[in-house]
Formats: C-alpha cells, structure tokens, sequence
C-alpha cells in the first residue's frame, strides 16, 4: 500500500508540474489581480482535481468504457472553453484603453476567482486524460476504502500545495 501511495504521489506531481492551462490561469490571476484571488482560483481547481480524483475512484474508465462519446463530448466542451478563455486573453491584450490599466485591474470577487479556476479545471483535456487513464491504473477493483480515502487526499493535498 505503501508503494503505490508514493507511487501515485510521484506520477501526480510530475503531472502537476507539466504546464497546462491550470498553471497558466494561476499564474495569469497572481500577476494581473492578486495573491487572494489567486488563491481563489487555486481553491477552484483543487475542487476540480477532487472531482474528477472521486469520479476516477468511483469508477470513471468504467464510465468511458461504456459510453466512448462522452469522453468526446467533455473533451470537445471544454476545448470550447479553454478556447472561449483564449479569446478573453488576447482581447484585453489588444484593447488600447489604457485608462483602466493605469489605475491597475479592476477587482473582481473572489467567488468569481474561484469559479474561473474551477471550470478551468474542469474543462481541462489534460486533467480528464490523466485521470481517465494514468490515475486510473492505480485504482483496482479490491482497494480498500481506507487505501482510496488516503490516495484521494494526497492527490488533492498535493494539487493544492503545488498550485498554492
């Protein structure tokens, strides 16, 4: 049990330090807005990783298995998403009013921080190949309940820490 809880720990953090758009998004919010909304959106996507940590503990290759189009289908909105969140970027990059940015960003609510991280990770392609497939090679059908508790707080802990 214990070789796997290390195991896990290992190959979960060298996928959080591959760059995604989670990275990209923390990043984006603690250089532009400011350390509590960043916070916030850390808070989002750590309850996204737990999402899909539980959906991959209940079950989720089963579910992909069974029903192939809806792997697709998650893959296919989230990229209009991430693509949606793309176009925001390059917008308030290409927008000339300088006014607004003199006087620094304009705060938005920490509740508002925490919904983007959270749909961020959600929409993630990433995030739903590594938990449909890497992650759940680790999960096996005689697991002990107290074995899956202990890998899903490391798992989220780890996201946690790593995005903080």
């Amino acid at each position: 049990m214990l070789s796997t809880l290390f195991t896990i720990a290992a190959v979960h953090l060298i996928a959080l330090m591959s760059p995604g758009p989670d990275c990209f998004i923390v990043m984006q919010t603690a250089v532009g807005r400011s350390r509590k909304e960043a916070l916030c959106c850390v808070l989002g996507i750590t309850l996204g990783v737990a999402f899909w940590a539980a959906l991959s503990l209940l079950g989720l290759q089963w579910l992909f298995e069974q029903f192939a189009w809806l792997q697709q289908l998650i893959m296919f909105l989230g990229g209009l998403y991430l693509g949606w969140l793309a176009f925001l970027l390059l917008r308030s990059a290409c927008n000339k009013q300088t006014a607004s940015q003199q006087n620094g960003p304009t705060p938005r609510s920490g509740f508002r921080s925490f919904a983007i991280g959270l749909l961020t990770n959600l929409s993630n392609a990433k995030a739903l190949i590594y938990f449909s497939s890497v992650f759940s090679l680790f999960i096996t059908a005689d697991m002990e309940t107290s074995e899956a508790v202990l890998i899903y707080a490391v798992v989220v802990l780890e996201s946690f820490f790593w995005f903080s």
